[in-house]
This record gives C-alpha cells, sequence and structure tokens, in this order.
C-alpha cells in the first residue's frame, strides 16, 4: 500500500484468517495510526464461517471492547494471546526519504533484521 511516498509491503499468513487480518493490519495503521511493527502485534479477530455471529476473537482485544461486541449480539470465544490461529506475518516499509523499516510479529518466529552497511568498497 502507498500513501504520500510512503509505502508498505506486508504479508499475513492464516487461510481463513488472511484476508480479514490484511484488513486489520491496514485499519490499524490507516485508522488507527500504528507502526508496522504496532499494526502486527495488535489483537486481532476472526470469522470462521458466514452464517450467525460467532466471532473468535484473541485476548489482546481489550475486555470493554468485548462486552460491547456481547452486548450488541456478537457470540465469541476468545483465545489466548498471539495464538496461531490468527494468522503471523511481516512487513516492510519504505519513506521519502529512504528510511527503511522492517517488522516481524510475535506470533511466528520471524524477525525483522536490519541491513549492515558494505564492509569493503566494491568499486
Amino acid at each position: 500500500m502507498e500513501k504520500d511516498g510512503v509505502q508498505i509491503g506486508f504479508g499475513i499468513m492464516g487461510g481463513w484468517t488472511q484476508a480479514q487480518a490484511h484488513a486489520q493490519f491496514v485499519a490499524n495503521i490507516a485508522d488507527y495510526g500504528f507502526d508496522i511493527q504496532e499494526a502486527l502485534e495488535a489483537g486481532r479477530f476472526t470469522k470462521r464461517s458466514f452464517a450467525g455471529c460467532d466471532v473468535r476473537i484473541e485476548a489482546l482485544i481489550p475486555s470493554e471492547v468485548r462486552e460491547q461486541l456481547s452486548e450488541n449480539g456478537h457470540e465469541f470465544d476468545v483465545w489466548p494471546a498471539r495464538s496461531d490461529g490468527f494468522g503471523y506475518g511481516q512487513a516492510v516499509q519504505g519513506t521519502p526519504d529512504g528510511v527503511h523499516f522492517g517488522a516481524s510479529e510475535p506470533r511466528n518466529d520471524g524477525m525483522a533484521i536490519s541491513q549492515a552497511p558494505p564492509v569493503f568498497d566494491r568499486r
């Protein structure tokens, strides 16, 4: 995705949850102002069927939000924080001035490692 010269490439694997996690990642950045690491680490929810109001939700979602969902008729199962049922992903970001960022979330074993500058001049 791109806006005002900031470019973000990301991928979140997770089968049935994949598209839902992508939408949540974009919303976390565009609507809530998260950086790419925060957006990956944020609590997620997933709808595993087409019928009904059942929702699987991570314990990272605040209890106030869960209470509001319950009051609106949603039925949900609360899963442990950062469990593998909500996908996992990585992201990279480039800014107009050439700064690059990387992010990897704790739901999986990936990591973002900076690229070291060249040690030798290769002329």
